[in-house]
């Protein structure tokens, strides 16, 4: 589009307020379907306005690239949605972005009144929903919608609507991410239904209590759902060690596997509370014991005590946050798995987990073959692991592929 063209974009859609030119050579993220657009990009900016007003960005010769949401203060200034110089940012757009996201989670699952052993899925993920800075989970009854965004405060009363009305739910409950609390001047003042202190979910058939008024994401950890059910299939028979264990939905899926014994480690006491109540909610007759630790430090202590498990499951939270720390984190990944590797007994199971956006599966790879080469043993791949299909995985956005497994041998 040349900027006659582009003229004509904005007689068209006069509530586009904001003109972004980028530098040259900036605009090749956006034309491989990227949504961001960081500050350290333009080149200037005619226009301005509050955060969550429409903006249109153009490349360096003025080449019309699409249309996005802009915010004036953020590190990202710009996230797209369309390439589609017809269509206007409005609550129209927004809504069928939404109902879109739904209904495929509905093809996947069958509608809620159809769900059975599961009832909590992702309804909505972000850039691969074509809703970036927005992330829905729906558990029974309720969605819990996490905002990672400001400039979704002037549209979540039709988001929360449209939810609502797509996902038959009784409420909606709202919370900014934390991250983006101090990166992008939300708050938690976001709008929805008060949210219940804990509702009861299905997954894999096991209840499981989650929490929407604090913990992690909205919640729980849904994108584990299936990945559960492929560990606890090496549980048979084998004394399970959960390091990073959080509530306890790995343990419950091994303990009713067939495992001995269960131990796991958690730096949270509340987490460990609500992984003590889970095996009350899902009773197996096997032992668990449970104990507050800094994971890390724990596994160096058993290793000194000659400790040994058959099976350790490694599911840290994320050790790659800034593309600066992506050495740092992967030593950390590296000394993890190798204390593991070190104390699981011969023929023992690795169960290891990334769930850092930055780090790819074969770097993840190299990292726990580094950590294998260091321990003296022989460790075998036998399964690689990965997201749910509730949380795709579009190919111009590969960041959106952030969890990655290995399940291993080690002799």
């Amino acid at each position: 589009m040349n900027m006659t063209e582009a003229k004509q974009v904005e007689a068209d859609f006069p509530e586009t307020k904001i003109r972004v030119r980028l530098k040259p050579g900036r605009e090749k993220p956006l034309l491989r379907g990227s949504a961001w657009v960081f500050s350290g990009a333009i080149e200037e900016v005619d226009g301005g306005g509050e955060a969550g007003i429409s903006a249109d960005v153009f490349d360096a010769e003025g080449e019309w690239l699409g249309r996005g949401l802009w915010h004036p203060a953020a590190d990202m200034s710009v996230r797209m949605f369309t390439q589609d110089p017809r269509q206007a940012m409005d609550e129209a757009f927004f809504r069928g972005a939404v109902r879109r996201a739904v209904a495929l989670r509905h093809r996947l699952f069958g509608p809620p009144n159809e769900w059975r052993d599961t009832n909590a899925v992702r309804l909505v993920f972000s850039e691969a929903d074509g809703l970036s800075g927005l992330v829905a989970d729906q558990y029974a009854g309720v969605v819990a919608l996490q905002v990672g965004s400001k400039v979704w405060e002037p549209w979540l009363p039709a988001v929360i609507d449209e939810l609502k009305r797509e996902a038959g739910a009784d409420a909606v409950t709202v919370r900014a991410d934390s991250d983006a609390i101090q990166r992008e001047g939300l708050t938690n003042d976001l709008g929805g239904d008060p949210a219940p202190e804990r509702v009861v979910i299905q997954e894999n058939g096991y209840s499981f209590e989650v929490g929407l008024t604090g913990g992690q994401k909205t919640g729980f950890y849904l994108d584990q759902r299936d990945n559960r059910r492929k560990v606890a299939a090496y549980a048979r028979g084998r004394d399970v060690l959960s390091a990073y264990c959080y509530t306890g939905a790995f343990e419950v899926c091994a303990a009713h596997a067939g495992a001995t014994k269960i131990t796991g480690w958690d730096s949270s006491e509340a987490a460990l509370v609500q992984a003590r109540r889970h095996h009350e909610l899902n009773p197996s007759g096997v032992p668990a014991v449970y104990e507050v630790a800094d994971v890390p430090r724990r596994l160096r202590l058993a290793r000194d005590r000659r400790e040994a498990w058959d099976l350790i499951i490694l599911d840290p939270p994320r050790m790659v946050t800034r593309r600066d720390g992506l050495e740092k984190g992967l030593r950390a990944y590296k000394d993890v798995n190798l204390l593991a590797i070190k104390l699981l007994r011969p023929g023992g199971i690795l169960a290891t987990f990334s769930c850092s956006g930055l780090v790819d599966m074969n770097q993840f790879r190299k990292t726990v073959g580094w950590a294998a080469h260091d321990s003296g043993r022989r460790v075998r791949i036998l399964e690689m692991l990965g997201q749910p299909p509730d949380h795709p995985v579009p190919l111009e956005a590969p960041e959106c592929e952030y969890l990655k497994g290995l399940i291993c041998v080690v002799d």
